[in-house]
């Protein structure tokens, strides 16, 4: 018996075509399927990629756009002008030919005068009159005409603030009350009470527009029977509003229970330093200018310290630096312990030794001077000789001092707070010891004119000038020809 055999239908041509397309469109359907998988699989790394980028660059080109959108453009366009201004006191007089400079009280006359809407002016003490120092003398009239001066800014709708140390005593607040009276703005920066120092400082800001900076203290006898020397700029708001960044920042501390920012607001900061300085014409002359400050707790960002803006002078000079301050010595002065501060005669060192820099030291001599100084001025002295080849030179100033003069408290004294090389002016409100740099509030201006050829009339060349009038007058004595400190310095 046969097996039956089954008989499969043979498909028609239809159903093999059918069949056909049929798993065609599969085949179609899956690569577009595995098409689209990886087209989105493709997105997806690129998004990834793109938020990877994002998260990861995108910040570090944000933080250089942003640096980029706020690095200072350091230049200035304001026309400023700048005086060099003195206090020569009454007795002392140089040759016919001497170098002279416009005096401290006719820069603050004129600084009064030209206010429209502010002064503000840090100061030490207010001493303007003969009342506050128990005297009758007629060169106290400058100062009295000062004062009256400031008495009456209110009325011409002159804003004036004043920022000042304590007094300490009431008795000794007589201008600062009389100005309070007039319808000044006193605010009394306790200082020793927040850095164990004092507001040392001395400078006016007028208008945001104009300032004077220097050694002069508001008080009468800086003008008339202290050798003083400071300058006044004129139309440069540039500077000017600079330096109303530190007086705002002694006007915060003036608050009641006032305490140091650390840090201080990007308010209070600046971009002008001693590495990126402000490009200012002075007196049509390119120059280079920055303010310093001290100490360094009231320094806002931005701001160089005093001290490191005395030493990068110093490190700048090719030929010389020429210093002349009241006080100079490498300690802490009211320190307890004390303690050694060798910052500055350390850089004057080397400068004389590795560079052969000429440095000249004229310090001043008076009957407040501490004998402890003159150590270490015999031990800078000391290293000039004819052998060593080191060329630095140290020479007390004093005052001449007649005998009604010398009644006058504290008074019949140089006090210089500056420093010119070859290169720089360095103008100043502090003594050179280490105590007005690290707790003391002081400030000052610096000014490279040298990238202008020919600058005769730089500030650098006109503080040359008044440095070497005082070197080689009849008041400048040579350290190693004293025999006796107290009949040079009247002590």
């Amino acid at each position: 018996m046969k097996p039956k055999v089954v008989y499969k239908p043979i498909s028609s041509p239809e159903g093999i075509e059918d069949h056909v397309v049929y798993m065609g469109r599969l085949q179609n359907n899956a690569r577009r399927y595995y098409q689209c998988a990886l087209v989105i699989a493709i997105l997806v790394t690129v998004l990834f990629c793109l938020m990877a980028a994002q998260l990861l660059l995108f910040p570090l080109l944000c933080t250089s756009s942003t640096e980029k959108s706020v690095s200072p453009d350091n230049s200035c366009s304001d026309p400023c002008s700048l005086v060099l201004v003195e206090s020569i006191p009454e007795g002392l007089e140089y040759s016919s030919n001497a170098t002279i400079n416009p005096s401290v009280y006719q820069s603050w006359k004129r600084l009064l005068s030209q206010a429209q809407s502010s002064v503000d002016i840090a100061s030490f003490y207010w001493t303007l009159t003969n009342k506050d120092t128990h005297t009758n003398h007629s060169s106290a009239s400058q100062g009295e005409e000062i004062l009256q001066e400031m008495m009456k800014l209110k009325q011409r709708g002159v804003r004036l603030r004043v920022a000042v140390n304590p007094s300490g005593s009431k008795a000794k607040d007589a201008d600062i009350d009389a100005l309070r009276d007039s319808g000044a703005e006193v605010r009394v920066v306790n200082l020793p009470h927040l850095t164990s120092g004092v507001l040392h400082t001395k400078f006016w800001v007028v208008d945001g527009k104009h300032i004077y900076i220097g050694s002069a203290n508001m008080d009468w006898r800086s003008l008339t029977q202290v050798k003083e020397l400071g300058t006044a700029v004129y139309n440069c708001t540039c500077l000017a509003q600079d330096l109303g960044k530190i007086f705002d920042a002694y006007w915060v501390l003036g608050q009641d229970n006032a305490t140091i920012p650390s840090p201080w607001p990007d308010t209070f900061s600046t971009t002008y330093n001693k590495e990126t300085p402000l490009e200012v014409s002075l007196n049509s002359t390119a120059s280079l200018v920055y303010l310093s400050s001290s100490p360094p707790p009231l320094t806002a960002k931005g701001r160089t310290d005093d001290i490191d803006s005395i030493l990068s002078v110093i490190d700048d000079a090719k030929k010389f630096v020429y210093i002349s301050v009241m006080d100079y010595t490498p300690t802490e002065e009211f320190s307890k312990p004390r303690r050694y501060w060798p910052a500055i005669d350390n850089h004057l060192r080397k400068a004389v030794y590795e560079r052969h820099v000429t440095v000249r030291l004229l310090i001043s001599c008076w009957g407040n001077t501490k004998p402890n100084m003159f150590p270490f001025l015999q031990s800078l002295a000391a290293l000039q000789s004819n052998k060593s080849h080191y060329d630095i030179e140290v020479k007390i100033f004093v005052v001449p001092a007649s005998e009604e003069q010398k009644h006058i408290p504290f008074a019949r004294v140089n006090h210089n707070k500056y420093m010119v090389t070859d290169r720089v002016a360095y103008i100043g409100t502090s003594n050179w010891a280490g105590d007005y740099f690290i707790r003391t509030a002081g400030s000052a201006i610096v000014v490279n004119q040298t990238g202008t050829a020919n600058a005769t009339n730089s500030l650098q060349k006109q503080l040359e000038a008044v440095f070497l009038r005082d070197w080689t007058s009849d008041y400048s004595h040579s350290f190693h020809s004293l025999t006796s400190y107290k009949e040079k310095c009247i002590f």
